[in-house]
């Protein structure tokens, strides 16, 4: 029985070249040495098409690179768990941005340099120093601190009632509920999610990272630029002073460091008019009152002081509330349909959180939804008009790589004309730079 003989197009990772007579010498030589065994294979008496590719078997130091690689992220990862037994979550974004770079490094041992990890990630860390610079640079432009608009805005969106006051007053317990587990979890998620999305995509589709990392730093940085010309105090500062307080617009008077019970009348927020039994009877600022819950009292104080240590005046726009919507609409089309209500549920939730725990008021998550829609919609036409630019660059370098002249149109008829593939024997290669001849 006569043995069949193999395709090149079979073996060929490229497959086939295409036809045509412009292929050079080179060309073919390498045409031959990977699908026949090499210019002499004939000589030799071959028999059938093979694949001479340093690929199919990894070299040594593949292999060790290999190993080393999986010691490395074993290492790390038996590291981690060391620290949630001895410390808890790092809820610090300093050191989770530390963790998961260490731990790209590790998984990028044999496959890419690892240089790369601290050039790829410096845009977060950048984003991370600009935050907490920015505490100070409303003080250096000397803009004063808005106080009084948004809750103004938020009563007369709720005619005149205020949120923040009617959520506490009506659900408010002297401890936290299981469903404030959830609350604390989902404002955490503002200093852990981004990253962890961004580590993933960064070992599975490099492009995929790319317009997250352009989205993230695009939509913070904007924000930031906001609150060092727009500083506004958020809800639980307002609770804690009054209008006296803060006439002349100041960024940190020393009210916004007394406890909320030393003002019976609530301050610029309001009063608490009824309150659950054994609940206090003042706005307070309970966005990690959940982790008691879970006995998680060492990672909240460590919340606590981080929070004492960033920008206080930085509440319009919302960032919690840009970002989550940010990341909803930049995974809608990329995740299965299942996973599409809590796409729909993670910006919600994140929109009571921040309102309940007197974190923001009603206006500024309405403006940290338009902000993320602006950036999305933003990216979006940038990123079309690029690739229009691109596709023209492809077209014209098609053109000019043609060794033939343009298609003009005959003197006659001024309408271009082809001519047949009998009296052109070279019309599959004009087809291929789409330059039709014109018939003499």
């Amino acid at each position: 029985m006569r043995r069949r003989r193999g395709r090149t197009s079979d073996y060929l990772p490229w497959g086939k070249f295409p036809p045509g007579n412009g292929q050079s010498a080179t060309r073919n030589r390498l045409f031959r040495k990977f699908s026949y065994g090499g210019d002499n294979a004939s000589k030799r008496g071959y028999a059938g098409p093979t694949l001479r590719s340093p690929s199919i078997a990894p070299s040594t130091r593949n292999a060790r690179l290999a190993w080393v690689r999986r010691v490395a992220v074993g290492a790390w990862a038996a590291f981690i768990i060391y620290r949630l037994l001895t410390t808890g979550i790092a809820f610090n974004r300093e050191l989770l941005l530390l963790y998961i770079c260490t731990g790209l490094a590790a998984a990028s041992i044999g496959r890419r340099r690892v240089l790369y990890v601290l050039r790829d990630w410096l845009p977060f860390a950048l984003v991370l120093v600009v935050y907490d610079l920015s505490r100070g640079a409303a003080d250096l432009i000397g803009r004063p601190t808005m106080w009084h608009w948004q809750a103004d805005g938020d009563r007369w969106m709720f005619s005149g009632v205020m949120p923040t006051v009617w959520l506490q007053e009506h659900l408010k317990q002297p401890h936290p509920p299981w469903w404030e587990v959830v609350i604390s979890t989902t404002y955490m998620s503002f200093f852990i999610l981004p990253y962890v999305i961004g580590g993933v995509l960064w070992l599975r589709n490099r492009e995929e990272w790319k317009k997250f990392v352009q989205l993230f730093v695009v939509l913070s940085f904007t924000a930031l630029v906001i609150y060092a010309v727009l500083p506004a105090a958020p809800p639980w500062a307002a609770a804690r002073c009054t209008r006296a307080d803060v006439i002349t617009g100041p960024s940190a008077p020393r009210c916004m460091f007394r406890a909320a019970r030393e003002l019976p009348d609530g301050g610029i927020l309001g009063h608490m008019s009824v309150h659950q039994p054994g609940a206090h009877d003042w706005i307070e600022r309970i966005s990690t009152r959940g982790w008691g819950k879970l006995n998680l009292n060492t990672a909240r104080s460590l919340i606590d002081e981080g929070q004492a240590s960033v920008n206080l005046v930085a509440a319009v726009p919302s960032l919690h509330a840009a970002l989550s919507l940010a990341i909803a609409i930049f995974r809608w089309r990329r995740v299965h349909r299942a996973w599409r209500p809590l796409l729909v549920a993670y910006p919600l939730i994140m929109a009571f959180t921040l309102v309940y725990s007197a974190e923001h008021y009603v206006i500024d998550l309405i403006l940290g939804w338009a902000l993320a829609v602006v950036v999305v919609t933003a990216l979006a036409r940038f990123e079309s008009l690029r690739r229009g630019e691109v596709d023209l660059r492809n077209v014209a370098v098609t053109v000019h790589a043609s060794d033939d002249p343009p298609a003009v149109a005959c003197a006659e008829s001024h309408v271009p004309q082809v001519q047949p593939m009998k009296e052109n024997p070279d019309l599959v290669r004009n087809y291929a730079v789409g330059q039709p001849q014109c018939r003499k």
